[in-house]
């Protein structure tokens, strides 16, 4: 998304925010509302259609996935919201934790390959984004770069990578590093990228590729669809640097699930399934193949319009959603490390 993310679960602000958007309730018995933590020009590209298709109206409230999560559980019962989409499995996970989710439709769930939807069967996969490395062409040749994401903790990457610590999509990183290696490697792995990268940390993974195609950085990991829209944005000519995966198998190279969900506590059960429904659909997979988000869909059997790699040629890690959890682990360790 747009700025560093954290999960600071118990703000006073969104406390307030929640008080309020509690009062003013959600919506009518014709009406959803949706906390979505997706790209917004494709999400409203989906309500577009869905409204079209059902006549029933979604009010959406965008912001980035661990401020609209942490606003369900300070809202509770009361929360306005009937419907959340996020960018990462974490925030979901961490709502079903808290039992906060409805279960999500069978044929729901049918619609996309069971490794992709909650292991409770509790929110629904939509989309895929897959970890890449982000390299300067003009600073790093192919085969200089590493083969796994370990190799970015050796000292000759002092001075060369950037980070983006704070962006959700980094957890899955480490959680994954853990899940390979042990906590323990895993926090070493992170002290050692902090003291590679120095003063090259930033709020968000598009500001990250941005510094890397400048030459500020030579080298970082982010999902694939930040350097392919930014691609997109800038035109080719534009672009002074390249995407590469690491080895197949590698920690680093993480599958990050996008899901949907309904609340527990919306009054408007029917209808959110509905709009669930509809997002794992045909039409609703086909606006995301052609969508500037620029990830995979994940259902009905449709491919990626964009010009990424194919979906069946990626070979990440094999890491499960359960096993990704709920973020909690990659925050303890990213604080240990001091890079929150």
């Amino acid at each position: 998304m747009r700025r560093a993310r954290r999960y600071a679960w118990l703000l006073l602000c969104l406390a307030v925010a929640g008080g309020c958007l509690a009062a003013c309730g959600g919506g009518g018995a014709n009406s959803l509302t949706l906390y979505n933590g997706q790209h917004p020009q494709t999400t409203q590209a989906l309500v577009d259609a869905f409204e079209g298709q059902t006549g029933i109206k979604v009010q959406v409230r965008n912001d980035d996935e661990d401020v609209l999560a942490n606003q369900i559980v300070e809202e509770g019962a009361g929360s306005p919201a009937d419907l959340i989409y996020t960018e990462n499995s974490p925030a979901l996970q961490f709502l079903a934790g808290r039992n906060l989710l409805a279960p999500t439709s069978a044929s729901t769930l049918a619609a996309v390959p069971a490794r992709y939807d909650s292991p409770e069967g509790d929110w629904v996969g939509v989309s895929a984004r897959v970890s890449v490395l982000v390299y300067n062409t003009s600073l790093l040749s192919p085969a200089q770069l590493p083969l796994s994401v370990m190799d970015l903790a050796q000292p000759q990457w002092k001075g060369k990578l950037g980070l983006a610590p704070g962006e959700t999509d980094f957890q899955p990183i480490v959680t994954s590093i853990a899940e390979a290696h042990g906590q323990g490697a895993a926090l070493a792995w992170l002290k050692a990228v902090k003291a590679n990268a120095g003063a090259r940390v930033y709020p968000s993974n598009e500001a990250l590729t941005a510094a890397v195609s400048k030459g500020e950085a030579a080298i970082a990991v982010i999902n694939h669809y930040y350097w392919y829209r930014q691609r997109a944005e800038l035109g080719a000519g534009a672009m002074h640097s390249a995407v590469a995966f690491f080895t197949a198998g590698d920690p680093g190279y993480v599958l990050d699930v996008s899901g949907a969900a309904v609340l527990r506590s919306s009054r408007h059960q029917a209808a959110a399934q509905k709009f669930l429904a509809f997002l794992v659909s045909r039409a609703g997979q086909e606006i995301i193949a052609r969508s500037q988000s620029f990830e995979y869909p994940l259902g009905a059997g449709v491919q990626s319009a964009q010009p990424i790699p194919a979906f069946s040629g990626l070979r990440p890690a094999r890491l499960s959603v359960a096993q990704l959890g709920d973020g909690a682990l990659a925050l303890k360790l990213l604080q240990e490390a001091q890079l929150l």
